[in-house]
Protein backbone atom coordinates (compact mmCIF):
# COMPACT_ATOMS: atom_id res chain seq x y z
CA UNK A 1 0.00 0.00 0.00
CA UNK A 2 1.48 3.10 -1.04
CA UNK A 3 1.99 5.20 1.83
CA UNK A 4 -0.15 8.67 2.84
CA UNK A 5 -3.06 6.57 1.62
CA UNK A 6 -5.88 5.76 4.20
CA UNK A 7 -6.33 1.88 5.22
CA UNK A 8 -8.60 0.65 2.00
CA UNK A 9 -9.47 -2.99 2.99
CA UNK A 10 -10.77 -2.63 6.57
CA UNK A 11 -11.94 1.11 6.11
CA UNK A 12 -13.78 0.60 2.77
CA UNK A 13 -17.21 0.01 3.18
CA UNK A 14 -17.06 -0.30 6.53
CA UNK A 15 -18.82 2.38 7.50
CA UNK A 16 -22.75 3.40 7.34
CA UNK A 17 -24.10 5.94 5.21
CA UNK A 18 -24.86 8.21 7.88
CA UNK A 19 -20.73 8.58 8.76
CA UNK A 20 -20.30 10.19 6.28
CA UNK A 21 -22.55 13.18 6.37
CA UNK A 22 -21.46 14.55 9.84
CA UNK A 23 -21.38 18.19 9.44
CA UNK A 24 -18.40 19.20 11.77
CA UNK A 25 -19.77 22.76 12.02
CA UNK A 26 -17.49 22.98 15.02
CA UNK A 27 -14.45 23.17 12.48
CA UNK A 28 -15.75 25.73 10.40
CA UNK A 29 -14.66 28.78 12.60
CA UNK A 30 -10.87 26.83 11.92
CA UNK A 31 -10.91 27.58 8.12
CA UNK A 32 -9.89 31.43 7.63
CA UNK A 33 -12.73 33.86 6.58
CA UNK A 34 -10.63 34.53 3.83
CA UNK A 35 -10.23 31.78 2.07
CA UNK A 36 -11.12 31.75 -1.33
CA UNK A 37 -10.15 27.75 -2.32
CA UNK A 38 -10.37 25.06 0.24
CA UNK A 39 -9.67 21.58 -0.10
CA UNK A 40 -11.53 19.26 1.96
CA UNK A 41 -10.03 15.59 2.27
CA UNK A 42 -12.03 13.09 3.51
CA UNK A 43 -14.99 15.15 2.32
CA UNK A 44 -17.54 12.36 2.90
CA UNK A 45 -20.87 13.60 1.64
CA UNK A 46 -20.00 16.96 1.15
CA UNK A 47 -22.29 18.18 4.50
CA UNK A 48 -19.08 20.46 5.69
CA UNK A 49 -17.48 21.54 2.49
CA UNK A 50 -21.49 22.99 1.38
CA UNK A 51 -21.76 24.74 5.02
CA UNK A 52 -18.35 26.20 4.39
CA UNK A 53 -19.38 27.23 0.71
CA UNK A 54 -22.47 28.85 2.50
CA UNK A 55 -20.61 30.86 4.67
CA UNK A 56 -17.36 31.98 3.11
CA UNK A 57 -18.47 32.00 -0.73
CA UNK A 58 -15.38 29.87 -1.25
CA UNK A 59 -15.04 27.33 -3.77
CA UNK A 60 -14.69 24.26 -2.23
CA UNK A 61 -13.10 20.83 -3.63
CA UNK A 62 -13.01 17.22 -1.84
CA UNK A 63 -11.14 14.00 -2.10
CA UNK A 64 -13.11 11.21 -0.44
CA UNK A 65 -12.16 7.33 -0.96
CA UNK A 66 -15.64 5.57 -1.03
CA UNK A 67 -17.28 6.66 -4.47
CA UNK A 68 -20.79 6.62 -3.12
CA UNK A 69 -20.43 9.60 -0.82
CA UNK A 70 -18.05 10.96 -3.24
CA UNK A 71 -20.94 11.24 -5.69
CA UNK A 72 -23.05 12.66 -3.35
CA UNK A 73 -20.72 15.50 -2.51
CA UNK A 74 -20.59 16.10 -6.01
CA UNK A 75 -23.90 17.95 -5.96
CA UNK A 76 -22.80 20.40 -3.40
CA UNK A 77 -18.72 20.80 -4.09
CA UNK A 78 -17.22 22.31 -7.06
CA UNK A 79 -14.84 19.54 -7.79
CA UNK A 80 -14.91 15.84 -5.84
CA UNK A 81 -12.18 13.49 -6.49
CA UNK A 82 -12.30 10.07 -5.69
CA UNK A 83 -9.16 8.31 -4.15
CA UNK A 84 -6.54 8.29 -1.17
CA UNK A 85 -4.90 11.91 -0.12
CA UNK A 86 -2.01 12.31 -1.78
CA UNK A 87 -2.16 9.98 -4.67
CA UNK A 88 -4.69 12.21 -6.70
CA UNK A 89 -4.05 14.71 -8.83
CA UNK A 90 -4.23 18.15 -7.33
CA UNK A 91 -3.20 21.67 -8.42
CA UNK A 92 0.09 23.18 -6.80
CA UNK A 93 -0.57 26.18 -4.90
CA UNK A 94 -3.81 26.83 -5.60
CA UNK A 95 -5.68 26.06 -1.78
CA UNK A 96 -5.73 28.72 0.92
CA UNK A 97 -6.58 25.84 3.39
CA UNK A 98 -6.23 21.96 3.63
CA UNK A 99 -9.12 20.71 5.87
CA UNK A 100 -8.51 17.05 7.55
CA UNK A 101 -11.78 16.50 9.12
CA UNK A 102 -10.43 13.60 11.72
CA UNK A 103 -8.69 12.10 8.59
CA UNK A 104 -4.85 11.72 9.71
CA UNK A 105 -5.73 9.36 12.27
CA UNK A 106 -6.69 7.51 9.53
CA UNK A 107 -3.26 7.12 7.29
CA UNK A 108 -0.67 4.79 6.56
CA UNK A 109 1.65 7.72 6.94
CA UNK A 110 0.25 10.98 8.17
CA UNK A 111 3.58 13.11 8.46
CA UNK A 112 4.03 12.25 4.22
CA UNK A 113 0.43 13.58 3.61
CA UNK A 114 0.89 16.67 5.80
CA UNK A 115 4.42 17.00 3.63
CA UNK A 116 2.59 16.36 0.77
CA UNK A 117 0.02 19.50 1.89
CA UNK A 118 2.49 21.65 1.53
CA UNK A 119 2.05 21.79 -2.14
CA UNK A 120 -0.93 22.40 -2.64
CA UNK A 121 -1.32 25.14 -0.37
CA UNK A 122 -1.34 29.07 -1.83
CA UNK A 123 1.59 30.95 -0.26
CA UNK A 124 -0.43 31.91 2.95
CA UNK A 125 -2.14 28.72 2.54
CA UNK A 126 -2.78 27.12 6.11
CA UNK A 127 -4.41 23.40 7.67
CA UNK A 128 -7.24 23.20 9.48
CA UNK A 129 -7.76 19.35 11.74
CA UNK A 130 -8.92 17.87 13.84
CA UNK A 131 -7.46 14.59 15.55
CA UNK A 132 -9.24 12.39 17.91
CA UNK A 133 -7.33 12.46 21.51
CA UNK A 134 -6.04 9.03 23.01
CA UNK A 135 -5.45 10.88 26.33
CA UNK A 136 -9.10 11.06 26.15
CA UNK A 137 -10.21 10.37 30.11
CA UNK A 138 -12.83 8.07 29.56
CA UNK A 139 -10.83 5.79 27.34
CA UNK A 140 -7.45 6.08 29.73
CA UNK A 141 -9.84 5.20 32.89
CA UNK A 142 -11.38 2.55 30.92
CA UNK A 143 -7.18 1.22 30.21
CA UNK A 144 -6.29 1.55 33.73
CA UNK A 145 -9.26 0.36 35.76
CA UNK A 146 -10.50 -2.19 33.62
CA UNK A 147 -8.00 -3.03 31.58
CA UNK A 148 -10.13 -2.81 28.37
CA UNK A 149 -8.93 -1.37 24.76
CA UNK A 150 -11.87 -2.49 22.88
CA UNK A 151 -11.91 -1.41 19.18
CA UNK A 152 -15.66 0.00 17.96
CA UNK A 153 -17.68 1.23 14.79
CA UNK A 154 -16.58 4.91 15.68
CA UNK A 155 -15.39 7.22 18.10
CA UNK A 156 -11.24 7.14 19.49
CA UNK A 157 -10.74 3.63 19.30
CA UNK A 158 -12.41 3.70 15.93
CA UNK A 159 -11.53 0.14 14.23
CA UNK A 160 -10.28 1.99 11.03
CA UNK A 161 -7.82 4.19 13.04
CA UNK A 162 -3.95 3.43 12.60
CA UNK A 163 -2.56 5.66 14.11
CA UNK A 164 -3.26 7.67 17.89
CA UNK A 165 -2.34 11.01 19.04
CA UNK A 166 -2.08 13.02 22.61
CA UNK A 167 -2.38 16.37 22.12
CA UNK A 168 1.49 17.17 22.81
CA UNK A 169 1.82 14.53 19.90
CA UNK A 170 -0.41 16.36 17.51
CA UNK A 171 1.73 18.96 18.02
CA UNK A 172 4.86 17.22 17.01
CA UNK A 173 3.01 16.10 13.83
CA UNK A 174 2.81 19.06 12.66
CA UNK A 175 6.28 20.83 13.52
CA UNK A 176 8.26 17.51 12.43
CA UNK A 177 6.47 18.17 9.15
CA UNK A 178 7.79 21.52 8.83
CA UNK A 179 4.59 23.64 9.94
CA UNK A 180 4.03 25.97 12.87
CA UNK A 181 1.14 25.59 15.19
CA UNK A 182 -0.77 28.77 15.88
CA UNK A 183 -3.95 27.37 17.25
CA UNK A 184 -4.99 24.33 19.27
CA UNK A 185 -8.07 23.97 21.30
CA UNK A 186 -9.93 21.35 22.77
CA UNK A 187 -13.51 20.05 21.03
CA UNK A 188 -15.94 17.92 22.61
CA UNK A 189 -15.16 18.47 26.32
CA UNK A 190 -16.49 15.86 28.97
CA UNK A 191 -18.55 17.82 31.24
CA UNK A 192 -19.58 14.92 33.55
CA UNK A 193 -19.28 15.83 37.46
CA UNK A 194 -16.77 12.93 37.81
CA UNK A 195 -14.36 14.34 35.28
CA UNK A 196 -15.19 18.28 36.85
CA UNK A 197 -14.48 16.57 40.56
CA UNK A 198 -11.22 14.52 38.96
CA UNK A 199 -10.18 18.42 37.77
CA UNK A 200 -9.85 19.59 41.33
CA UNK A 201 -7.68 17.17 42.48
CA UNK A 202 -5.57 16.85 39.10
CA UNK A 203 -6.10 19.60 36.88
CA UNK A 204 -3.47 19.56 34.48
CA UNK A 205 -4.16 16.22 33.68
CA UNK A 206 -8.06 16.30 33.40
CA UNK A 207 -7.77 20.17 31.79
CA UNK A 208 -5.94 17.84 28.68
CA UNK A 209 -7.43 14.21 28.60
CA UNK A 210 -11.31 15.77 29.12
CA UNK A 211 -11.59 16.31 25.28
CA UNK A 212 -12.34 13.67 22.76
CA UNK A 213 -10.59 15.82 19.52
CA UNK A 214 -8.17 18.57 19.39
CA UNK A 215 -8.74 21.10 16.42
CA UNK A 216 -5.83 22.75 14.80
CA UNK A 217 -4.51 25.36 12.78
CA UNK A 218 -1.23 25.54 10.83
CA UNK A 219 0.62 27.07 8.13
CA UNK A 220 3.95 25.82 6.65
CA UNK A 221 6.95 27.53 8.59
CA UNK A 222 8.52 29.58 5.67
CA UNK A 223 5.05 30.74 4.68
CA UNK A 224 4.21 34.44 5.11
CA UNK A 225 2.43 35.54 8.28
CA UNK A 226 0.04 38.96 7.76
CA UNK A 227 -3.60 37.81 6.62
CA UNK A 228 -4.02 34.42 7.16
CA UNK A 229 -5.68 33.93 10.78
Amino acid sequence: MASGTILSDSYKGSKSAEYFRCDREEMLDYVPAISRTVLDVGCGAGNFGRSLKERCNCEVWGVEMEAHPAQEAARYLDRVLVGAFPNVELPAGYFDCIVFNDVLEHMVDPWEALCRAKEYLTPNGVIAASVPNIRYVTTVYRLLVHGEWNYTEYGILDKTHLRFFTKKSMRALFEETGYEVFRIEGIYPNQRWQVKMLAFFWPGFVNEAKYVDYAISARPRQAEKLGVV
